[in-house]
């Protein structure tokens, strides 16, 4: 339950889109409201709350999550079915703590737990900006969250928070560097990076002891940005990974998709470089964790090459499922990556080799990039195009995994391999959750054991009678 699953928010308004109502409304307070805005574009609100085409803030947006969709909800100042009738407080436990007005749970697919540490000025900033810069919107949205039982029962959450939130607000560090400070408060509270980045436990509550390690988004990877020099961003320097944060791209390292690339079109490119400076510093400062996998940097593997003599004269199978891996690239990929997998001449487009998605041991970015393409927004809430069309439609199972593992042993990492099990199951949206059927079943051992305990008493009265 990540804000990563945030995937299908790829066309929402961005935050700096929205309308500003009259500053003079009573109660209004403009720099308030503007810090406010700034603040929530740092949390990329808008990205879960607005539906495509929709109004911003208005909700409506499904957020696939491995137990079911989560419904974002009308943020607006409506008090009909928004948040106009919040107080401060309220705001601030529903943002902070995860708990509506009227004491109902959300569920942390608001990353919550994140913004937990966002100090109560900005809070107040935060709500200023919500009430006073957001247009209302009298309207609920179309459908629900209903997610299977238990975790239908919103007060679950209570046992969840308990466990598992850490409600104290971010305090600086007096060893550290203001930069370092700062970096740390964004990263770690409205930017929420470990949110996507940090692996989860059974019951989906971050694994803080490998911060920023990298974990499964159902069907994207967020991958290890600690420091650590092979796995993570340890060879990056603080401009270059401040710079990807601002463009999502970095030569000779990697680009952004899927969540990530929605996270920089819809926050992190209208951030402040003093901020985006910020963020990069303290990232790198991070404890290094390595993947047993990446036995050099993931940046590093393979070469320019082709095998375009092999195919040459070759005339292609009648049945196509059976093309080469040469072949099928060279029909789908080389007039963009050109022959030998350099990338585009105008540098929009980066070289499959020395690249993060092929480097890496986890081979999912590649197949999701190949299934869903690679998608940018211009800044303003439209649609920039394709940076790479998808294949979902075009390919089957069998060429993805024969493209895949060409693309590997020729330009990346030949160790790791793509498996047909694999494309089936990105393709069809990412693995099932075991976790359903284990609560289920913990509540029926819990019953269980509460009948023994119940008839244990009855015996023990019956003997003492």
């Amino acid at each position: 339950m990540m804000s990563t699953f945030r995937t299908a928010a790829g066309a929402a308004l961005l935050a700096l889109a929205l309308p500003v109502l009259a500053a003079n409304a009573p109660g209004a307070d403009v720099q308030a409201i503007e810090r406010g805005r700034y603040l929530a574009t740092a949390g990329d609100c808008i990205a879960c709350h607005s539906v495509p085409g929709g109004k911003p803030m208005a909700g409506g947006l499904a957020l696939a999550t491995p137990l079911g969709a989560v419904v974002a909800t009308n943020i607006t100042p409506s008090t009909t079915h928004g948040i106009g009738n919040y107080t401060l407080a309220q705001f601030s436990d529903a943002v902070r703590h995860g708990v509506r007005a009227d004491g109902a749970h959300l569920y942390p697919a608001m990353p919550y737990t994140a913004y937990a540490r966002v100090t109560d000025d900005d809070t107040a900033a935060l709500y200023a900006y919500f009430m006073h810069g957001v247009a209302a919107v009298d309207t609920a949205p179309a459908t629900q969250t209903d997610l299977p039982f238990p975790f239908n029962l919103r007060l679950s959450m209570a046992l969840w928070n308990w466990l598992f939130l850490d409600k104290k607000p971010f305090v600086a560090d007096a060893a550290k560097s203001m930069e370092w400070n700062r970096g740390a408060y964004l990263a770690q509270g409205l930017a929420h990076c470990s949110t996507c980045h940090t692996p989860r436990n059974a019951l989906m509550a971050e694994q803080l002891s490998k911060e920023l390690g990298g974990a499964d988004l159902g069907t994207w990877y967020a991958p290890n940005i600690t420091s650590d020099v092979n796995s993570g961003v340890g060879g990056w320097s603080q401009q270059e990974l401040a710079g990807y944060l601002r463009t999502g791209r970095a030569a000779h390292r990697g680009q952004a998709a899927g969540p990530m690339a929605e996270a920089i079109d819809h926050s992190l490119k209208h951030l402040s470089d003093a901020d985006l400076d910020a963020i990069a510093h303290y990232v790198k400062s991070v404890p290094a964790i390595r993947d047993k996998a990446d036995t050099q940097p993931v940046t590093q593997w393979g070469k320019a090459g082709d095998e375009l003599a092999a195919i040459r004269g070759v005339p292609l199978p009648q049945n196509l499922n059976r093309m080469s891996g040469a072949q099928l690239y060279d029909a789908h990929c080389a007039s963009c990556h050109q022959a030998r997998g350099e990338g585009s001449f105008d540098g929009s487009l980066p070289p499959l080799f020395h690249n993060s998605v092929t480097g890496r041991g986890n081979s999912n970015n590649l197949v999701m990039a190949i299934l869903d393409g690679v998608e940018r927004q211009d800044g303003k809430g439209s649609h920039a195009g394709h940076l790479m069309p998808a294949f979902r439609q075009t390919l089957s199972d069998e060429q993805i995994v024969t493209l895949g593992n060409y693309v590997q042993k020729m330009y990346g990492n030949p160790d790791v391999r793509v498996t047909a099990e694999q494309v089936t199951t990105l393709r069809n949206g990412g693995p099932p959750s075991n976790l359903i059927g284990l609560a289920r079943a913990a509540i029926i051992v819990g019953v269980l054991v509460l009948l023994a305990l119940l008839l244990w008493w009855r015996g023990r009265r019956r003997k003492a009678a």
